[in-house]
């Protein structure tokens, strides 16, 4: 059989499929791409093409080695970016599936979410938000990624939903499973939100229990049986209340509001109150450590020498016509974390002495 028929056939097929999703999920005949691409002999969908786009990125590839909480550690079984994102897709395509919306949306944007993030994680983040005028934060860094930086220069040409999950996926301290919160985003968006939000929760518990860094018998209140569940567990009674109080969702019943992913009451406020217990208790301790000055100081270090010795700047990021600091903290945030500290240690041998990297 010719390739153009296998295509037609795909898209028969593709649209039949779309036909029997939710009335409120996103349908690709909607998406569009700041530049035009033409349609013939494919046999994957525009999210199924962002999805693979994204995939084979550089920027995908060194999530592997980019903290997710604890600096640098050593050992096998530590969180990274690069499994977060995996994590994040896999619960995100259930509830997607379940709810009978854009399965291949949700996973595009999961994986593509955190392309954006600094050496370091969170530190490596806060400590140029101070230094760039305009600030800085990783989903909008993101963004500039899949629309700038990738393919040198050209840009992977996504489309504008996974374009727009990945630019919202980020969430505030406290409640963000409000109405308010999700205003103009579409159901995909806010379903990769929130299993952002599930999957580092449940595995930076468990690095927090592996490490030492807390234990268990001090947790109190109502999150003490959440903390102490098997990973698995605590995914799966959070995802199933989810999926029960978002059922509307579906789009089988007829009603009068638009529906958002949402949780119960006591599942909402337990989730918030997990989150905020891990803030005070592993993610700002984290940062505030010896280790996490260490890391605050080599992310200064970096840019300094840089913005300093532009020269050194690898060519590709010399670009007279922007800003140098943008052009440096492009060049810092591809970084991995053992890169980092390879390229701090040729400027200031000795600077990443106490970190002092953890096994767990």
């Amino acid at each position: 059989m010719k390739i153009s028929k296998i295509s037609h056939e795909f898209f028969k097929q593709s649209a039949i499929n779309d036909s029997l999703l939710s009335r409120f999920a996103v349908k690709e005949a909607n998406s569009s791409r700041e530049f035009s691409e033409r349609k013939e002999n494919l046999y994957r969908n525009s999210f199924q093409i962002d999805r693979d786009r994204i995939i084979h990125t550089n920027s995908f590839r060194r999530l592997k080695h980019k903290s997710q909480v604890f600096v640098a550690p050593i050992g096998d079984h530590y969180t990274t970016r690069l499994t977060h994102v995996i994590e994040v897709s896999q619960i995100g395509r259930t509830i997607a599936r379940s709810l009978k919306l854009n399965e291949d949306l949700v996973e595009a944007a999961s994986l593509g979410h955190d392309l954006g993030h600094t050496p370091f994680g969170h530190i490596g983040e806060s400590v140029l938000n101070e230094i760039l005028d305009d600030g800085f934060h990783h989903s909008r860094h993101s963004i500039r990624i899949i629309k700038k930086l990738e393919k040198k220069g050209k840009g992977l040409n996504l489309t504008n939903f996974v374009i727009d999950a990945i630019q919202r996926h980020s969430k505030g301290p406290g409640e963000f499973l409000t109405s308010n919160s999700v205003k103009g985003m579409t159901l995909e968006a806010q379903i990769v939100r929130i299993s952002d939000a599930l999957a580092y929760l449940s595995h930076d518990i468990q690095d927090a229990k592996r490490s030492g860094f807390i234990n268990p018998e001090n947790i109190k209140g109502d999150i003490k049986d959440f903390f102490n569940m098997e990973s698995s567990k605590r995914i799966n009674e959070f995802v199933t209340d989810l999926i029960v109080n978002s059922w509307d969702c579906n789009g089988d019943k007829k009603i009068s509001t638009s529906p958002i992913i949402k949780m119960s009451k006591d599942f909402s406020e337990r989730l918030t109150s997990l989150r905020n217990f891990m803030f005070e208790n592993f993610y700002l301790p984290v940062s505030d450590s010896v280790q996490g000055k260490t890391a605050s100081k080599i992310v200064n270090t970096l840019f300094d020498y840089y913005y300093n010795n532009f020269k050194n700047l690898p060519k590709e990021f010399q670009l007279e016509s922007n800003d140098k600091s943008i052009l440096v903290s492009d060049y810092i945030c591809g970084m991995t974390d053992q890169f980092a500290v390879r390229e701090v240690e040729k400027i200031s041998p000795g600077i990443s002495k106490t970190l002092n990297l953890k096994k767990i």
